[in-house]
């Protein structure tokens, strides 16, 4: 019987198929990297504002509270967008006339809100209340970074839910005291595994694992 494929089949066919592993393993490496990228994780990638508002200025330089724009992140889910009139409260008086602060001024004349862009937007399927991170010991560099530090806010962590996961199985190791909850320089202790778990039982965090369950978030 002749000989079907020749001798260099095997060559050929063992070049195939190391191909196809590269290629296969290549995709997988693409995917992921694109999936953890700045392009569509967004962190660290400034967002443009109809005004260039500076959290490091006005947080870090003049030590302004975060309650005092965002008035009801203890009592409500959102954390509220400062409105034009909280703006003028000091505009009104000091830098007056500065340019870039054109579009407040005729936002308040027009009586038009300003259209923020937000920065740390969860999809529409994900339920996420700023007043119970905020009563259960949550601090507000823990999911935004050093803003104090942010002459243009952008992200620092993904919100990818593989990150919510991170506190909502060991929240001991992110809660701090409700004193610090608005304390940027916070950073937690070498007894935080034993703090943790102290504060874990005072706020009285849920922690049979009900916190992961899908429910909690998506519902």
């Amino acid at each position: 019987m002749p000989q079907l494929f020749s001798p260099r089949a095997n060559v050929y066919s063992r070049v195939m198929i190391f191909g196809l592993v590269v290629l296969i393993c290549g995709a997988g490496w693409a995917t992921s990297e694109i999936f953890w990228s700045p392009y569509t994780t967004y962190v660290a990638v400034p967002f443009e504002q109809p005004v260039p508002f500076s959290h490091k200025h006005h947080v870090g330089d003049d030590g302004i509270d975060c309650r005092y724009c965002h008035n009801s992140v203890e009592k409500s889910r959102f954390a509220g967008m400062p409105t034009t009139e909280t703006c003028m409260t000091c505009h009104s008086q000091i830098f007056t006339d500065a340019p870039l602060l054109a579009p407040v001024r005729q936002s308040l004349a027009t009586n038009t809100p300003l259209k923020w862009t937000r920065v740390h937007d969860l999809p529409d399927y994900v339920y996420f209340d700023h007043s119970i991170h905020v009563a259960k010991g949550l601090g507000c560099s823990t999911c935004h970074g050093r803003i104090d530090q942010m002459p243009i806010t952008w992200r620092v962590n993904t919100l990818y839910m593989k990150w919510c996961l991170e506190c909502h199985r060991a929240p001991q190791r992110f809660v701090r005291p409700q004193e610090k909850i608005y304390d940027m320089d916070w950073q937690s202790s070498r007894s935080q595994s034993v703090d943790g778990f102290q504060l874990v039982a005072q706020y009285q965090i849920d922690t049979s694992g009900r916190l992961t369950n899908c429910g909690t978030c998506h519902r």
